[in-house]
């Protein structure tokens, strides 16, 4: 069985940065474990890059969303420090949205059985990229370790693992 791991979005500017929260700092540790136990266990290994432009601020998202952050080619936009080794050795999808196509195409051309998602923003771009990943995977089990990722809320993130469960996204709890 084919498997991959897909790191979502663990960013400066979503950990620490114009975005960052206790949160998402207190997910780093275990996102870090199961990046190490996939590439122990050779199991295949996706990062997403939240990737805007200087303009950011003129896009519809920007306009609902007005904080700057993860412009291409800044410290924001890089991976963060303890994750950045793995992510450089492995294939990275930038996505100028919260879910990207490309990355469910991708997962879905590979032929992957099993499908783990972790990382951030459970409420925005995890949810927005499993469920695109399930409409493209349709036999493929899609899970999501609740405990690697963060939301811009603790409530908004259980509403996410809830709506993900709701769409036959297993959520791995505990």
């Amino acid at each position: 069985m084919k498997k991959v791991l897909i790191v979502v979005d663990m960013q400066n500017d979503f950990v620490s940065g114009s975005l960052g929260s206790p949160e998402a700092q207190e997910i780093v540790a275990g996102v870090l474990e199961k990046v190490k136990d996939a590439k122990e266990d050779e199991i295949d290994i996706i990062f997403t890059r939240d990737t805007h432009t200087e303009e950011y601020l003129n896009t519809q998202e920007g306009a609902k969303l007005p904080v700057v952050h993860c412009v291409a080619g800044t410290t924001g936009w890089e991976i963060i420090d303890s994750l950045k080794p793995y992510a450089d050795e492995t294939r990275i999808i930038d996505k100028p949205s919260f879910g990207s196509l490309e990355l469910a195409s991708y997962v879905a051309a590979k032929g992957y059985h099993e499908i783990e998602l972790v990382g951030l923003c459970t409420d925005i771009c995890v949810v927005s990229n499993a469920l695109l990943i399930k409409a493209a995977s349709l036999e493929a089990i899609v899970s999501v370790d609740a405990s690697c990722c963060a939301g811009v809320t603790r409530d908004s993130h259980e509403a996410a693992l809830k709506t993900m469960e709701m769409c036959q996204v297993d959520v791995i709890r505990g």
